[in-house]
């Protein structure tokens, strides 16, 4: 009872690769503030394949920055759109726009804004690499986020209501436990599909410029200029390890610690499992470093009480409500008119209307691209999510799979897809579907799986024993349980391959440049150019159709899901 605990091989292994994470990052720090002039900053990295190590690690701390930034984003503009009624009706239609905006309209916008935040350091280009990445992983994060906030059972919320729980003590206490496993899975595949936009996001030609950082994905574009086939193959190779190693490092431990917030009536027979959680629980380190935030939980109860209780008046005289309605309507639509006006004069004394005209047929050649996309992605991955999901052995060996294909940046293979289409006679108009489908169809995929997952294990032991089966089993259990699954990665998947459509309908390798006729070819080659007009003609019309899709029909999904699917 007296004797000092024995210095423990798992508190070593722990503690070591603690302190080699913290003197990594030390290393780096300096190189993130390194000297940058926009007239003399290189154009292209080197393709030395001993680069590629500094290059690894650059990327990763880019994708894990963008990572906490999009979880902070995602609780703070999440719970404002599930919480607040009149925020809701703004909130959301803004997501839809800012979810359809592609990667590259950000970064036209934002990245001589950083470097002129941060002159003459190279932090600039920095924060403008993380942000483009950021705009690639929040939006998922956030609608997932969202969904399972409104769709919360009743009787938690009359639980916290009965125990006064204060709007601070909620949010910790029961909406973020209860929103971990869609946010965890839809974080993974966020996170997947941000790797997808490494490239472009480090790799950045806007207004006539070429900004080029040290990355995996500006090695594989400058590869892929010199039509390297070879050092193209290189970087092919350093992903998959980067894959692998983030997905059971991290991806694989925070699944399984998720699993402690999963609500049922009966523990299922098995339940995800890893080597790394395992060793951070049996090592006494993590709760050494958490001992003294322990302390500062109850102080913040303390402080965020005069925020007041996590309930809504019972009382609210209709009158006051429908004047603050009609003063809040007749603010966003002022506000609303105002900048449509500004936007369409800015855009007739440049290019002139018509050209809405012309993006607007490009892209409706991108629309039904997109919809090909996820009609067949559906029938495709829907039954394949489900055998995932449903099988805990299965899970154990196919999600780690699944994790490395969705994680992959599909554009790496552009190159090789571009030689075969331009060998086989195939057209890019055809040849987009699939490039498109490489980044998008895992949103479906991993919602389904998910979904399937969380299904509680004693309605699966129900289904079993009353000897429900076959096409009744799927259609009065399976697909109602996933549904609410299927549509947030239905509307990601969509969104997601709007903004794919950038690079796979333009695509180079070496000598041979392939351009489908498409919305996204439109803004590529605008943002290339520098043209402001044609950019914002481009995102505005994209956004147009995305948020028409989203209204029209994933929004009454997103309805029909929750009030008569939600579990």
């Amino acid at each position: 009872m007296w004797r000092r605990p024995a210095l423990r091989w798992v508190d070593v292994v722990v503690a070591g690769a603690l302190v080699a994470l913290l003197y990594g990052l030390l290393r780096l720090a300096p190189s993130l503030n390194a000297p940058f002039l926009p007239s003399t900053a290189p154009s292209s990295v080197s393709t030395d394949p001993s680069q590629l190590p500094f290059y690894a690690v650059r990327s990763l701390v880019r994708m894990f920055v963008a990572l906490v930034v999009s979880v902070l984003f995602t609780f703070v503009y999440a719970t404002a759109a599930a919480r607040l009624r009149r925020a809701e009706k703004v909130l959301l239609p803004v997501l839809d726009i800012l979810q359809s905006v592609p990667v590259l309209g950000f970064l036209s916008v934002t990245v001589t804004a950083f470097i002129h935040l941060f002159p003459g350091s190279e932090l600039g280009l920095e924060c403008a690499s993380i942000f483009a990445i950021f705009t690639a992983m929040a939006w998922n994060m956030t609608f997932a986020f969202y969904y399972s906030l409104i769709s919360q059972p009743r009787e938690l919320d009359e639980a916290a209501r009965v125990l006064r729980l204060t709007k601070w003590q909620r949010f910790w206490r029961l909406d973020v436990p209860s929103g971990v496993i869609p946010l965890v899975w839809n974080g993974m595949m966020s996170f997947g599909g941000a790797w997808f936009f490494l490239a472009a996001s480090e790799s950045i030609s806007v207004l006539n410029h070429q900004y080029a950082l040290p990355g995996v994905g500006s090695y594989a574009a400058a590869a892929i200029a010199q039509g390297d086939l070879g050092r193209v193959g290189i970087a092919v190779a350093v992903m998959v390890v980067l894959v692998i190693g983030v997905n059971a490092l991290f991806w694989r431990p925070v699944t399984a610690w998720s699993e402690r917030f999963r609500v049922e009536e009966s523990q299922a027979a098995e339940r995800p499992r890893s080597v790394v959680l395992d060793m951070l629980r049996r090592s006494s380190v993590p709760g050494l470093l958490g001992r003294p935030l322990k302390r500062l939980w109850p102080a913040l109860d303390r402080v965020t009480r005069p925020f007041g209780l996590a309930e809504h008046p019972i009382g609210v005289s209709p009158v006051r409500e429908r004047t603050g309605d009609v003063f809040f309507a007749g603010a966003v639509s002022v506000l609303v008119v105002y900048g449509a006006w500004k936007a369409f004069g800015y855009v007739h004394s440049t290019v002139g209307l018509g050209e809405f005209g012309h993006a607007l047929a490009l892209g409706a050649a991108t629309f039904g691209r997109v919809v090909v996309l996820t009609v067949v992605a559906t029938l495709v991955w829907v039954p394949v999510g489900v055998w995932i999901g449903m099988n805990p052995k299965v899970t154990r060996f196919a999600q780690p799979v699944v994790q490395v294909l969705a994680s992959f940046p599909a554009n790496f293979l552009f190159p090789f897809a571009t030689a075969a289409f331009v060998a086989l006679g195939i057209s890019l108009n055809a040849g987009a579907i699939l490039l498109m489908a490489l980044g998008a169809q895992w949103y479906i995929l991993f919602n389904v799986i998910a979904g399937a997952s969380a299904i509680p294990s004693d309605l699966r032991e129900s289904m079993t024993m009353f000897r429900v089966g076959g096409r009744l089993r799927w259609r009065r259990f399976i697909l109602p349980a996933i549904f609410p699954s299927y549509v947030t990665g239905g509307i990601t998947a969509a969104g997601g391959a709007w903004n794919a459509s950038i690079v796979a309908e333009v695509v180079s390798y070496g000598n041979h440049h392939l351009t489908a006729t498409g919305l996204g070819a439109y803004i590529t080659q605008a943002t290339a150019t520098g043209d402001f007009p044609k950019i914002l003609v481009g995102i505005s019309v994209m956004s147009l159709y995305v948020v028409a899709a989203n209204r029209l029909f994933w929004r009454r999904m997103y309805r029909l899901a929750e009030t008569r699917y939600a579990l």
